[in-house]
């Protein structure tokens, strides 16, 4: 296929996941629009890959037919898309919105409505990955929609992703992603707990890590987590204890809405709450483990 007859896509949001998307959108021919963005540094390096830039998401829309969002949570999801200059003021029938971002099932559900009434078409497309995997085009997509648009959706997402997964109808893919970060960030909270505990204990961070690693309760999220702890890489696990609060209460709001109990999903939320009084909102997730350690005295 040449790269004439490729869809025009429209990127909002190239921030530490965007950005990598962006670029490898780039790098398979796709002409790419991006919005302008306050990491001003992401939008110069992907106008010099040969992006265009547009000043509000109206813009974006007019020129594009299908428009990724990787944005923060559902609120600015929803002002992109409905607000005055949003896409839908200017979106041909026919547009495909597709939000990577991690985002609350229930909006994500009603934007679907709000746009099938102006016959534009949404799926929700959320990752599985880092913002390395990004970069190198290696995250998972975990794909809500209807099964025409996955078609159309499915190639493009691969310009980025290694695995392209449709889970269902629309909402599914932003149902899975908040399952799997309840597992993830309950992770952070034990080996958090689990370190001051520990540490009072007078088992060091070095004989504790020396145990775990390698055995059944080693995973990936151990690694990048330990990584922080043990070596100071703040690089190592770039997810925000904001962006953690945000999801477990997404995750609690879930499964409230289906009648589920969640026990362990409020606990964890208190920990990451915790986080945020503490003003550490935009510190990575394993800086959990410092601030339960100083508030058990724990070195």
């Amino acid at each position: 296929m040449s790269t004439d007859s490729l869809p025009k896509i429209g990127f909002v949001g190239v921030g530490l996941m965007g950005s990598g998307m962006a670029h490898n959108l780039i790098k398979k021919g796709y002409s790419l629009s991006v919005v302008s963005h306050q990491r001003r540094g992401a939008i110069d390096a992907l106008l010099a890959d040969g992006a265009q830039e547009a000043h509000t998401p109206a813009e974006i829309a007019a020129r594009c037919d299908i428009v990724f969002l990787c944005l923060p949570s559902s609120r600015e999801v929803e002002a992109v898309v409905t607000d005055q200059n949003g896409l839908l003021e200017t979106a041909k029938p026919g547009m495909i919105i597709v939000d990577s971002s991690t985002a609350d099932p229930e909006s994500t559900l009603s934007l679907y409505e709000q746009c099938k009434q102006r016959a534009v078409r949404f799926a929700d497309a959320p990752l599985g990955g880092t913002p390395t995997q990004a970069n190198d085009g290696t995250l998972a997509a975990l794909v809500g929609a209807d099964s025409d648009v996955f078609e159309i959706i499915e190639p493009i997402c691969k310009a980025w992703a290694m695995q392209v997964l449709w889970l269902g109808p629309v909402s599914t893919g932003h149902k899975m992603k908040l399952l799997n970060n309840f597992l993830s960030l309950t992770y952070g909270a034990l080996f958090a707990e689990a370190l001051a505990i520990a540490g009072k204990s007078g088992i060091s961070v070095k004989v504790f890590d020396s145990v775990i690693r390698g055995g059944r309760m080693d995973c990936g999220f151990y690694q990048t987590f330990m990584q922080y702890v043990m070596a100071g890489d703040k690089e190592a696990h770039k997810f925000t204890l904001a962006n953690a609060h945000k999801d477990i209460s997404c995750l609690n709001g879930m499964a409230k809405t289906f009648g589920v109990e969640t026990q362990i999903g409020v606990a964890v939320e208190s920990l990451y709450s915790y986080a945020l009084n503490r003003d550490a909102g935009s510190e990575f997730v394993p800086a959990l483990a410092n601030l339960i350690a100083e508030k058990n005295a724990v070195e």
